[in-house]
């Protein structure tokens, strides 16, 4: 039996950009295929299975035996194969990101596995989601920074701000990892802490600034007593202040000013954070408060830069919310170089398993009685969830990731991007380290065509006939 994964579409179902960036297969590896079942393992699923049917909580099917000759003969690993795309890898919809292969008595084993390996779906949404990002503030920059996209302050523009709101400490890591293949500004510590010491050799992945929240900010006597506390240890660097705990309006009026002087003496740069409200109206009154108080430059570009101070949005922040800030901000006669933004919710929690339409199908089986047959799905009135039958291959073609049938002598073994990771228990992969990826991801997303035909001739063809052959 095979199986392959595949996401159906762009972020957001988005038919313009269907590039995406594989990411996740290495934690789900080694967390689950790495682990050994055991006698007591298939003893406690027994016991669940029993009492699983409903209605009257009767026994359910439950291959006991596969499961204790799996741990006779392979020593408690899935007796499966599984290839995969690389990580970091940038590819377009419709392309296999890994091949499910069960043989034998184990082939039902393709179905057990399927719903944890379809868990990819999360990181490499967040991760695409957090590109996509990325591509509307180097636009930004190219139109009104010196330096333009390759500018050293683009990593720094997008701050996940998504920790609190994950589920579970594992989902931050997950998804705030990802983040990370694209930025370097993180308050999910956690990915910080998992990408430095688990993917990078001990060296620094992300970072952050010092910065209020708003019970320090009322823990205070006033507003301004906290920012001249914290000038007094961060001035000279670079700090945030949230504005919006009493009156942002006030706030930007008459605090900003009243600790200008303080601020410009200890040299540093000061972000005002603006915490509600429309999201673009206080990212302007930001930048006009900052522009009175401490005045502006204007650079090359003929854009407006604050001396010393620049603002962050953390409030409600998604993609199409980041778009229009920014536009506005250019509008106005700023250079995006002046904002910063922070996406919690946005970037880790309000992505789900269809907003890049991932799904796992059956392409390939082997009946009882030894006849081989090429499986596909082909639903009335919805071509984006045709599946591809056979068993598959990956390779580049004019740089492009294209989907080819395994068999037929189309794609040498060293071309099939499609690598063994997982062969009937651990083999020997060879992982790139998390600046390795970095590097990968900027270099594929801008080389990869926004959309693309991945099907190549001989898989079209194959596809037409097993549509024939089988009456679809």
């Amino acid at each position: 039996m095979v199986a392959y994964g595949e996401f159906r579409s762009g972020y957001g179902g988005d038919k313009e950009d269907t590039r995406m960036v594989f990411f996740g297969l290495r934690y789900i590896l080694e967390t689950y295929l790495l682990r050994q079942w055991t006698i007591e393992d298939v003893e406690k699923s027994e016991k669940f299975y029993r009492t699983h049917m409903a209605p009257a909580m009767t026994s359910f099917p439950f291959p006991k035996d596969l499961f204790l000759r799996f741990i006779e003969k392979h020593d408690g690993y899935f007796p499966i194969k599984l290839e995969a795309l690389p990580e970091g890898i940038c590819v377009n919809a419709h392309v296999p990101v890994y091949q499910i292969t069960s043989t034998g008595e184990f082939a039902p084993l393709c179905t057990y596995l399927e719903v944890i390996l379809t868990m990819i779906w999360y990181p490499t949404t967040v991760a695409t989601l957090s590109r996509r990002a990325r591509d509307v503030i180097e636009a930004a920059f190219e139109q009104s920074v010196e330096g333009g996209a390759v500018s050293p302050l683009v990593p720094s523009r997008l701050h996940d701000f998504g920790f609190r709101g994950c589920c579970t400490v594992e989902q931050s890591v997950l998804g705030g990892v990802a983040h990370l293949l694209n930025f370097d500004g993180t308050d999910t510590l956690s990915a910080a802490y998992y990408a430095q010491f688990e993917l990078n050799d001990g060296e620094p992945i992300g970072v952050s600034i010092p910065a209020t929240e708003h019970s320090v900010m009322t823990s205070w006597p006033s507003e301004r007593d906290a920012i001249l506390n914290m000038i007094s240890h961060f001035g000279s660097g670079i700090f945030a202040c949230v504005m919006d705990s009493y009156d942002y309006a006030k706030a930007l009026a008459e605090v900003v000013p009243s600790i200008a002087q303080a601020q410009k003496g200890a040299g540093g740069y000061m972000v005002l954070r603006p915490d509600s409200g429309d999201p673009v109206e206080a990212v302007i009154a930001a930048l006009e408060a900052a522009e009175k108080v401490f005045g502006v430059d204007t650079n090359s570009k003929g854009y407006k830069v604050p001396r010393g101070c620049g603002v962050i949005q953390g409030d409600g922040i998604d993609l199409q919310k980041l778009s229009e800030i920014l536009a506005a901000v250019l509008e106005k006669g700023f250079s995006a170089e002046a904002v910063a933004f922070g996406m919690g919710g946005g970037l880790l929690q309000k992505v789900n398993r269809d907003t890049m339409s991932f799904a796992t199908k059956l392409s390939h089986v082997v009946y009882a009685d030894g006849t081989p047959a090429d499986i596909m799905k082909t639903p009335t009135g919805d071509s984006a969830k045709i599946s591809f039958p056979g068993s598959l291959a990956v390779k580049r073609v004019g740089g492009v990731p294209t989907v080819f049938p395994a068999e037929g002598g189309h794609v040498a073994l060293e071309e099939n991007l499609l690598k063994v990771v997982y062969d009937h228990g651990p083999i020997q992969n060879t992982w790139k380290n998390f600046k390795q990826l970095r590097q990968q991801v900027a270099q594929e997303w801008a080389a990869l065509p926004k959309a693309a035909d991945v099907v190549s001739e001989p898989l079209a063809e194959k596809v037409a006939k097993v549509r024939h052959d089988r009456h679809i």
